[in-house]
């Protein structure tokens, strides 16, 4: 059943009822027509995406291995920072694994893993335009699993195109406890008192000291799946970030459901808590 108020928002509601064949190419026209309505409005610079739903989607598409929708989420991703370059967007964050995620059941988690190390190498691979990094208690990984991933964003450094940061066994209240460690730890290591520094403690320590310091705050979050929370996701960051849910699980997740997010976000009014 098409919602209510669905073909009257944007006027293509009905067009998931026709056959694959005839939907494409009307989405195709529609798609073409957004795009072309965000011209000149203003877009986030920082976008961080919440990749849910994988395994709900797999089994709502028939299949009996799971794996079949990290998967179709790991291709996504590839397509989704396609999108985003094209948009003009000069940062994207991918959560793809959760420190709580870790305390998965192996059989569970060990699959998962590998995926994303595959996903991670395709987004990393000789010819991608992006600087990739991974962010989260990498320690936490694994195996071997770790030195994989840094070795595969390592051979993105500068890179010109879009800055890729990917969360795995990552954690905001992690995080943030890193970074007071780690500006606690710099103050002494350079011979610094450090009841001074809890006197002068600020915002600005933090943030400097975060697992991606040149990405201390996030214009932009996105989820799918119709879940509506954070989950630990750039909770430092995302202070004054604008969210929005998206229905479709993420393999699900089309170019024109990234266009209607950019359009939602372009009519906006930030006002940063003033």
């Amino acid at each position: 059943m098409v919602r209510k108020g669905f073909v009257r928002r944007d006027g293509v509601g009905s067009v998931k009822l026709l056959p694959l064949f005839l939907r494409r190419p009307i989405e195709a026209v529609y798609e073409r027509r957004l795009a072309a309505t965000l011209v000149g409005l203003p877009r986030p610079q920082h976008v961080g995406i919440m990749l849910d739903g994988n395994r709900r989607w797999a089994r709502q598409a028939g299949h009996t291995d799971l794996r079949e929708g990290y998967r179709a989420g790991g291709a996504k991703a590839t397509e989704f920072l396609d999108w985003c370059a094209a948009a003009g967007i000069e940062r994207v964050t991918l959560f793809m694994l959760s420190d709580d995620n870790l305390g998965r059941p192996a059989e569970q988690l060990g699959p998962l893993i590998e995926i994303i190390k595959e996903t991670i190498q395709d987004i990393t691979a000789v010819g991608r335009p992006w600087e990739v990094q991974v962010i989260g208690s990498l320690d936490l990984l694994p195996g071997t699993t770790a030195q994989a991933l840094k070795e595969a964003t390592a051979a993105t450094a500068g890179r010109s195109g879009l800055k890729v940061d990917i969360a795995v066994g990552y954690g905001g209240r992690r995080e943030i406890v890193d970074a007071v460690k780690s500006a606690f730890e710099e103050h002494r290591a350079a011979g610094g008192d450090l009841a001074e520094l809890v006197e002068r403690f600020d915002v600005e320590d933090i943030s400097r000291h975060l697992y991606s310091p040149t990405a201390d705050h996030t214009d932009f979050i996105i989820r799918t799946s119709g879940e509506q929370r954070l989950s630990g996701f750039l909770l430092w960051q995302s202070a004054y970030a604008e969210m929005h849910w998206v229905d479709c699980y993420w393999p699900a997740f089309r170019r024109v459901d990234f266009l209607r997010a950019i359009r939602s976000y372009a009519h906006r009014q930030r006002r940063f808590g003033k």
